[in-house]
């Protein structure tokens, strides 16, 4: 196994410039080109051919007689979208989040690296660690959740895991992606130090997980699009970070320039040869375009390609499709967040006596697996809520109810044992929107960002408003991508289950959570604010916006706002009790450390958490940001000591006056618990003077 990536890379440098010098100028450039025409992409937009997007690996470059093999590029955040019906579709990243486990995550790239060589790729670009800005974003569900230590550390896991098998990793999309209805004409303004310590950490933890590819934005940011982007493209990631693979272009429309694109540092267009092929040949040939440019491009290709296709060609081997799907359903099993669950309403018991459950909303009876843009994965079967809860439920009548009419949802409830209501979004609410604004393609305009609410539906409320007049211990199941408003009817129910978009498999983890095989353990990746005016504002059709520099947990902090259920969060079936904590650092850690007992009765799983705050700071800082967090098993009375640390530089605070990261000698707060809430969280003083 690859233990550094980077290293293993740059060996293969002397190889790659020798095949380099025996390759003629178009021969170069053709490395740099996708496959495929846009005429052909447009077209096949249009006439809505019969194969879906990706369905074929994309391909770019190869020369045959010169022993270069192509790329060929499989997408999807979810698992891999090419091929039919085949594909291990798991739970959106925004669920993988939840279960705040970086070794589970980590197999769960090994599995879509062996999945992606079956299907002939040899680059994934399925590791998507934009931050959303606001929980509107329709593509927030293809990313880890709100955090940038949370987006770094779970990109660099699937990162991991997927290069183990030698397939090329493909982080996206570089940056500032945070909003889908303007993505192809908005520019994001921010301030230096929000660049630097919010929207960009979590791209570099990539870089240093040793991704071998990065694709750039559609967006614009600081008003230059970022596929044609000098300072993203070569001054911070190629420079500043001394990323050593390659960068592609966002597909069909992410640059509109041939010589601003190349000069900026874009090593590939895709899946498409329009601005490179024969107009970056005009281009150099014109001396717009140095050759030596061409060349440091064709190298990087080069060097990743062939370092990565030896890993591929040894490990490529019979793929486990059962024992794939089995791991779709543990990332369900650990993502499903508990927030509420009065009076122990769940699990449900059945063991004593046949039980009637009565299941209200048309999701339950959905194939409904998230957005279904360029993420959508085509699985052999998909478990809906509604039959994973029939078929697990052997002592259990089932009955379910669309809701059309309220008066019949009422006249269920009142002669069931529980009644579950399904509620939340589908893929017509959010997800990835193609615009006609996009070279005039038309298409159905699906998905894109929840811009009136992120609430739930008029009719989803007034079912649980119905439900409540008599009984108020219905369970609602919430189905979506990041945050759905509760605080005006959570107090109406005895327990609330977000579901996420839980893959193939999400039927078999819901039942088997509602009737108390599987305990939950997943934890909020994301806030759920009391109003919606607790979020940063936003404009969803615009040309500019402006980002700050608190978002999140860390913006209700600031206007001392508690939220509903904080960033962090989740309830189990069990109790842990935290205890003797401490905190302290040395000459290049802060480190956290705390005491876990199961003091229930049955073995359940945590997440550990600390956050790290300053006092007296010179700078503006948020309250706390988290830094590290671990995912323990125990058994019932079962303890367990946790400690965590992180580097002293991760505190460093960017200075823009003299454009570095900068070490404050002050006073360290260290804060220890399993989430964000300021009221539960324990406090220990760091004093750390020393550094170097």
């Amino acid at each position: 196994m690859i233990s550094d990536w980077k290293d293993y890379r740059l060996s293969y440098t002397k190889k790659a410039e020798e095949l380099l010098r025996g390759l003629t100028l178009e021969e170069k450039i053709s490395l740099m080109s996708g496959s495929q025409t846009r005429e052909e992409v447009r077209g096949a937009i249009q006439k809505k051919i019969k194969m879906h997007y990706n369905e074929i690996p994309y391909r770019a470059g190869g020369i045959k007689e010169k022993g270069i093999p192509p790329m060929y590029f499989a997408d999807g955040t979810r698992g891999v979208v090419c091929g039919r019906e085949k594909s291990t579709c798991f739970p959106v990243a925004a669920m993988r989040g939840a279960t705040f486990n970086t070794k589970l995550e980590e197999q769960v790239g090994e599995a879509i690296a062996e999945e992606a060589i079956e299907a002939g790729a040899n680059l994934f670009g399925g590791v998507c660690v934009n931050l959303p800005y606001h929980p509107g974003w329709g593509r927030a569900q293809e990313v880890y959740g709100e955090d940038t230590f949370l987006l770094g550390e779970m990109g660099a896991a699937l990162i991991k895991g997927v290069q183990k098998k030698g397939v090329i990793v493909c982080v996206k999309h570089f940056a500032f992606n945070s909003m889908e209805n303007s993505r192809f004409k908005v520019s994001v303004k921010c301030s230096k130090r929000t660049e630097q310590e919010v929207f960009m950490p979590h791209f570099r933890r990539c870089v240093e997980a040793g991704a071998g590819a990065f694709m750039s934005a559609y967006n614009s940011y600081q008003g230059e699009l970022c596929g044609q982007q000098d300072y993203l493209l070569n001054h911070v990631l190629k420079d500043k970070w001394d990323f050593d693979g390659f960068v592609l272009s966002d597909f069909v429309w992410g640059i509109k320039d041939t010589v601003a694109s190349v000069n900026g540092g874009l090593d590939m267009e895709m899946p498409i040869t329009h601005y490179y092929g024969q107009n970056l040949l005009k281009a150099v040939k014109a001396g717009k375009v140095s050759e030596d440019t061409i060349n440091r491009s064709s190298l990087r290709i080069l060097r990743t390609l062939l370092a990565h296709q030896s890993e591929i060609d040894r490990n490529h081997g019979k793929t486990d499709y059962k024992k794939h799907q089995e791991l779709a359903l543990q990332c369900a099993r650990e993502g499903i967040t508990l927030l509420r669950n009065k009076d122990h309403v769940l699990p449900i018991d059945c063991t004593d006596k046949r039980k009637k459950i009565v299941v209200l909303g048309y999701l339950a009876d959905c194939e409904n697996i998230g957005d279904r843009g360029s993420s959508q994965v085509y699985a052999p079967y998909i478990i809906t809520l509604l039959q994973g809860l029939t078929q697990y439920g052997a002592n259990a009548e089932i009955v379910y109810y669309g809701g059309e009419s309220l008066n019949h949802c009422k006249r269920l409830a009142k002669e069931a044992d529980a009644v579950l209501i399904v509620a939340g979004n589908d893929y017509m609410d959010e997800g990835e929107c193609i615009a006609k604004e996009a070279d005039d393609v038309s298409t159905d305009r699906a998905g894109g960002d929840r811009t009136e609410t992120i609430g739930l539906k008029q009719k989803e409320l007034s079912i649980i408003e119905s439900i409540s007049e008599l009984r108020q211990d219905a369970i609602v199941i919430l189905v979506g991508g990041s945050t759905i408003m509760v605080d005006s009817w959570k107090e109406k129910t005895g327990a609330i289950l977000l579901l996420y978009y839980p893959g193939m498999e999400g039927g078999t983890a819901l039942a088997e959570t509602i009737f108390g095989k599987n305990n939950p353990s997943g934890k909020l990746p994301f806030t759920i604010p009391e109003k919606e005016s607790d979020l940063p504002e936003m404009n969803w059709d615009t040309d500019e916006i402006w980002y700050d520099y608190y978002h999140g947990y860390t913006l209700l902090n600031k206007m001392h706002r508690t939220p509903t259920y904080p960033f962090g969060c989740g309830l189990s079936y069990t109790e842990f009790e935290l205890q003797n904590g401490r905190g302290w650092a040395d000459s290049e850690n802060f480190y956290g450390e705390i005491t876990v007992t199961n003091i229930g009765k049955r073995e359940g799983a945590e997440v550990i958490q600390m956050y790290i705050g300053t006092l007296n700071s010179v700078v503006e800082r948020p309250e706390y940001t988290l830094q590290a967090f671990q995912k323990i098993f125990l058994k019932p009375g079962e303890t367990q000591k946790v400690t965590l640390s992180c580097k002293i530089s991760a505190l460093d605070y960017y200075d823009e006056e003299t454009n570095k990261f900068v070490h404050e000698n002050t006073d360290y707060v260290i804060y220890l618990g399993n989430s964000s809430d300021r009221n539960t969280l324990k406090k220990y003083k760091a004093i750390y003077r020393c550094y170097k």
